[in-house]
């Protein structure tokens, strides 16, 4: 229940005969008291939603709401305790959403916050949910291609953190319609490594080497990024199924001036010079396998 002297002070504002627009400057100064009491006063988080609740109700209009909900949103991303962001944010969520087709604006800014507060408590799967409420595709916005892209990488990313390959790649079809129209580099680096991911994941170890190979000469990446892309590039090579186009592959990453640098290069070097393997060597390499790099197919 909100604080005696937050319903008070909410009263007052509504009951006021103030003109409207000298109201939003009240309720700013109200949304100040209750901010102060953040991470004191266990009637925080009801009494921010009865302030969302007014300043959404017909006291206000539109217009004047939009900025408070954004300056309310800004604040409780300030607050430290990432505990408090979520309770906060969480109950300003389902403030908004009966009136959400006229805030979509400030509904994303809260979801990004929230998302943001759960992915620093490393709960993946709830910052991913939260994010899959931003409406992107909508008349009362324009959201910009490289925005939409980015939100869809970041659930990638988020469900990759889970190991939830399918819902990941869910997301990564939908970033690959736009892919040609994206202009930030790090969103084509994002793309690239997730579906990198994914295909390891999916076993499909000949294309996942290839898209880390790739991924790894990118020049916006710094040199430990790039040499753990080539080693994991190495890695799904040398778990790809015996043929031609695994040693097609192989002598790509052992011509690789680079090569000799990482740790797999001496399986690598044996497998391409078809020289026979010691169980210790091969003991030693499964060692920094993936669970999903171990499981064994029905192939073997």
């Amino acid at each position: 229940m909100a604080s005696p002297d937050v319903v008070r002070g909410l009263q007052e504002l509504e009951k006021s005969s103030a003109p409207q627009q000298d109201r939003p400057a009240g309720y700013k100064k109200l949304l100040d008291q209750i901010l102060s009491s953040a991470t004191t006063s266990p009637d925080f988080s009801a009494s921010l939603g009865a302030f969302i609740d007014s300043i959404l109700g017909d006291n206000l209009g539109i217009v004047a709401a939009r900025p408070l909900l954004s300056t309310a949103v800004d604040s409780i991303r300030s607050i430290s305790s990432l505990e408090t962001q979520v309770q906060a944010g969480t109950t300003a969520l389902r403030s908004l959403e009966p009136r959400i087709v006229s805030f979509e604006e400030q509904d994303a800014q809260l979801r990004e916050m929230l998302a943001d507060a759960y992915q620093s408590q490393e709960e993946y799967i709830e910052a991913a949910k939260v994010l899959q409420g931003i409406q992107l595709e909508s008349s009362q916005r324009r959201v910009a291609d490289d925005h939409k892209v980015n939100i869809w990488m970041r659930i990638c990313r988020l469900y990759l953190e889970e190991d939830d390959t399918t819902s990941a790649e869910s997301y990564l079809n939908r970033a690959k319609n736009l892919r040609h129209q994206i202009s930030k580099p790090e969103l084509t680096l994002a793309f690239q490594l997730s579906e990198a991911r994914i295909l390891d994941a999916r076993r499909r170890f000949l294309d996942a080497s290839q898209a880390y190979h790739s991924f790894s000469f990118s020049t916006v990446l710094d040199e430990e990024e790039r040499t753990r892309a080539l080693s994991s590039a190495i890695v799904c090579a040398v778990l790809a199924p015996a043929g031609p186009q695994r040693a097609r592959a192989l002598a790509k990453l052992y011509k690789d001036e680079r090569a000799p640098q990482v740790a797999e290069f001496g399986m690598l070097e044996k497998m391409f010079l078809d020289r026979l393997l010691t169980p210790e060597e091969v003991s030693r390499f499964s060692e920094n396998l993936q669970p999903h790099q171990l499981a064994k197919t029905a192939d073997g």
